[in-house]
């Protein structure tokens, strides 16, 4: 998380490659490494428009996004660089469409509000009495992102002091299941984010918080199924999926009577004891994304199973 967000001159993306460059319909794309920084770039062969990239989105796994200032404005690369074809394509969400004019062919134009909303998940402290001000951000995701400000929490902590109640930050994992998850939810997008997108299908698999509530024994909320049960925000995203079996099994056993706790136990896996989200959190590609995301929904996966929600 701490690498949600870094300045495009920071970018080790951007560092690596002097030369980036691909064409859509009639308009040649490039984005450039100087001494100063990146430049984004497009031309129809006759005129062209450029512009120094200010930020850098994502961590570059699947991929990266950049944004830029232009007269006072902020706005959204049309392309971003993905990392499966070491290039240029066009960004999640963007329409695969030709741009109208090479006025519009760099990117979109952030609407009202939404600086704050996406500087907000990617950054720290990117909000000052309610505005957006990018002057005093923190790159990436860091600790007040999620507990909110720290500054009395850790003087007491060096003076020795007990943190009483109210306590001087928020602490996750007091909340309550539907709470954990939408707090989650908040960067990772909800239901309401996705009703309020209009958007469908496959491409709601990016959506881990609003998938893992469409499960089946998600119910009115769960505790062993909150994104914290299986992920550790302070730790790197565990990559061995066999090691989240342990989780699956502590609900789902061959003796429900072993885990006396749980209020509805799971019914046992007549398959496998092993490798569980192989078969019931698979993975799918989102056309265009050049990667493969994990469903959250999790589920008994048919053969003819598609994803409409």
């Amino acid at each position: 998380m701490a690498h949600a967000s870094t300045a495009a001159a920071e970018s080790e993306i951007l560092r690596s490659h002097d030369r980036l460059e691909t064409r859509i319909g009639p308009y040649h794309y490039e984005i450039t490494r100087t001494p100063e920084g990146s430049i984004y770039s497009a031309s129809d062969g006759t005129r062209s428009v450029s512009v120094p990239l200010t930020w850098a989105f994502g961590m570059g796994e699947v991929g990266q996004t950049y944004v830029y200032a232009q007269d006072g404005k902020w706005y959204e690369s049309h392309l971003s660089y993905y990392t499966s074809i070491q290039g240029l394509d066009y960004s999640p969400g963007h329409p695969r469409t030709i741009p109208s004019s090479l006025g519009s062919a760099l990117g979109r134009l952030f609407e009202i509000g939404e600086p704050r909303l996406c500087f907000g998940c990617h950054s720290t402290a990117s909000t000052t009495r309610n505005q957006f001000d990018p002057s005093r951000l923190i790159p990436g995701v860091t600790c007040e992102a999620c507990h909110g400000p720290g500054a009395q929490h850790v003087t007491k902590m060096r003076l020795g002091i007990a943190d009483q109640k109210p306590k001087s930050i928020l602490n996750p994992a007091t909340l309550k299941p539907v709470d954990s998850v939408e707090f989650c939810g908040a960067c990772h997008r909800t239901a309401w984010d996705v009703a309020l997108a209009g958007s469908k299908g496959t491409f709601n698999l990016r959506f881990q918080p609003y998938r893992l509530e469409t499960s089946r024994c998600w119910g009115q909320g769960d505790d062993r199924l909150v994104c914290i049960a299986c992920h550790d925000p302070h730790e790197p995203l565990v990559r061995d999926l066999a090691s989240y079996d342990q989780r699956c099994l502590a609900c789902h056993s061959t003796t429900p009577a072993s885990n006396p706790t749980a209020d509805h136990p799971g019914a046992a896996c007549r398959v496998s004891t092993k490798d569980c989200v192989t078969c019931h959190m698979r993975k799918q590609e989102i056309p265009g994304m050049h990667a493969k995301f994990t469903d959250h929904r999790i589920r008994v996966v048919r053969k003819d199973d598609s994803i409409t929600d």
